[in-house]
């Protein structure tokens, strides 16, 4: 339930029938709860064209306020804050109401968008590294949100496996002659002979751009050589989602091959509408208030990323009916999409109700604030990192509790790898990101792991009590209403997280959850032999809803739970 508009929708009509116009209303939660449960602050703001005391248009809005059944009482602050106290009844209602929902309440959109999300990218012919991992994780976790909220989400793998460096891998694997396939298993060792055969030898380079010529034009062997690479490339890609819990499937590749018959067709429209002039050979678009144009053809009639990514969105636009598209990439390729959208805009590949956005992201750094490499200065493979996150939480793990080495393994996985997504996931995407392993894998803080344990206390609880759920919701205390209120308000949580695709929003949310259930754990005894059974009762089902919660929002952000640690 989104409590936020439905407070808007009581103060907006409180608005009219004072007679103020406001263009938007916009209510938000109290910063203390010394100042109620929510607060509107737009007095102040409309002091200046009505022409009256804050405080006294504080007080026309507060007495024209409609009867509800959600406010127990509303008082004016200060100049003229509007301080909003929820109902208690309100609340027991309707957590009453949620305790044997699995969707706690939330409704799927009535008008769902249809949303392309476009994120992973890893290179084909290598293996992926730590800089496909901020866009795989909040890739995936904004379409898991995208799709919970009701949207039709369509999945986009965008994936290099076209150009130059193609055309040096089969020159090399053909100079390696029969048996050469098998140096497939390690495709970046591969990689690097090819690109340093390439660098030394001219004729070897060469001949790579030959065999691109030839890959282009459709030779047969050219093609079984390009597919197997790729095949082999998306193996090692599968590997990495499996282990890291992401929803990406070989369904979801659409390789940049796959524009490659459309390119020529964007130059001609491009040309046709008027937007291509010629700069220094090539031909390019000049967007208004840019000072450098976007290149869509290069001097020697080459095609560039620019040509892929309008042809992209065109495909995305008119063949999928997308009316949303995400590119989750890094922040460095913001002046790259701001020309991609404008041109497209300008060609009419999307219509203006069509949201194009770039979902950018900062770097992945170490602890000195360098770029995150190998201790030879080397690229870390993903793999590699993941690895060692489960060998990592192996150890942190034992040294609180002893586990057989089966339930080892499977817990130190769950544990590992939701330490890594989660320690992504909870920082503003748009800032650089310090990978701290002892800060990660810590149960104090905003971690997976404080949210994991949190989880698994409140199911001990229900190891203990096994009896059914049942009676009014009772909130006598701080710390239980506190606790209903947070519950929910994880509707507004999610609809903010995907509106603004902050997954971070989500993780603070939980992080404030998990705080405040732990308050009441130790403030409000659950299944003491003097706690009275109706108030048992009311706080086991608070206990089960923050359950039932932290499971749905891990789960759209890609983590598992445990139900024991």
């Amino acid at each position: 339930m989104q409590i936020r508009s439905q407070l808007n929708r009581l103060i907006q009509r409180a608005c009219e029938r004072a007679n103020i116009l406001v263009d938007r209303v916009q209510v938000n939660e109290a910063s203390k709860v010394a100042f109620g449960d929510y607060q509107f602050n737009g007095a102040m703001a409309l002091a200046k064209s009505l022409k009256k005391k804050p405080r006294d248009i504080a007080q026309s809005i507060v007495d024209a306020i409609e009867d509800n059944d959600i406010l127990e009482y509303v008082e004016i602050a200060g100049p003229g804050f509007i301080n909003l106290h929820l109902s208690n009844n309100w609340l027991s209602t309707n957590i009453k109401n949620i305790v044997q929902d699995r969707r706690l309440g939330i409704v799927a959109k009535e008008n769902p968008s249809k949303v392309v999300v476009d994120y992973s990218g890893p290179n084909m012919a290598k293996q992926m590294h730590v800089g496909h991992l901020r866009s795989t994780i909040i890739g995936d976790s904004l379409a898991n949100l995208f799709t919970f909220l009701g949207d039709d989400v369509i999945r986009q793998n965008h994936i290099g496996d076209w150009g130059t460096q193609f055309g040096m891998l089969i020159a090399y694997l053909e100079e390696l002659g029969e048996g050469g396939e098998g140096s497939l298993k390690d495709l970046e060792e591969f990689y690097k002979r090819a690109k340093q055969r390439f660098d030394e030898d001219e004729n070897f380079a060469n001949k790579s751009r030959e065999y691109v010529v030839k890959l282009q034009g459709g030779d047969v062997r050219c093609l079984h050589l390009w597919e197997n690479f790729i095949d082999k490339s998306l193996s090692h890609c599968e590997d990495v989602y499996s282990k890291l819990n992401i929803k990406l499937s070989r369904e979801d590749v659409k390789a940049e091959s796959s524009y490659n018959d459309d390119l020529a067709n964007i130059v001609n429209d491009l040309e046709a509408k008027g937007l291509l002039k010629e700069s220094q050979g090539a031909k390019v678009v000049f967007i208004e208030a840019e000072e450098n144009p976007l290149i869509i053809q290069k001097s020697d009639g080459g095609f560039l990323y620019a040509t892929t990514d309008l042809a992209a969105i065109r495909f995305r636009a008119s063949k999928l009916g997308a009316n949303r598209i995400s590119y989750v990439v890094d922040a460095r390729q913001a002046e790259h999409f701001k020309q991609i959208f404008s041109v497209a805009k300008m060609a009419g590949y999307v219509s203006e109700d069509v949201k194009l956005e770039h979902v950018s992201f900062g770097m992945m750094l170490d602890k000195s604030g360098r770029p995150f490499k190998t201790r030879d200065g080397g690229t870390v493979k993903l793999i590699d990192l993941l690895e060692e996150a489960v060998e990592r939480a192996k150890g942190a793990i034992s040294k609180r509790d002893s586990y057989e080495q089966e339930e080892l393994e499977k817990v130190a996985e769950i544990i590992g790898i939701g330490a890594v997504k989660y320690s992504d996931l909870s920082i503003n995407r748009e800032s650089n990101y310090i990978f701290d392993w002892d800060k990660m894998l810590s149960l104090e803080g905003n971690t997976s792991l404080y949210q994991q344990y949190a989880y698994a206390r409140i199911r001990s609880i229900f190891r203990k009590y096994n009896g059914k759920l049942e009676g009014d919701v009772i909130l006598e205390e701080p710390q239980e209403r506190l606790l209903a209120l947070k519950l929910l308000q994880l509707e507004d949580t999610l609809y903010s997280s995907a509106k603004e695709a902050m997954p971070h929003y989500i993780t603070s949310y939980l992080y404030e959850l998990s705080t405040l259930f732990m308050k009441f754990y130790e403030t409000c005894p659950i299944l003491r032999e003097d706690t009275p059974e109706n108030i048992r009762q009311s706080r086991l089902i608070l206990a089960q809803i923050t359950a039932n919660t932290l499971r749905l929002a891990l789960d759209i952000l890609g983590i598992k739970v445990l139900e024991r640690i």
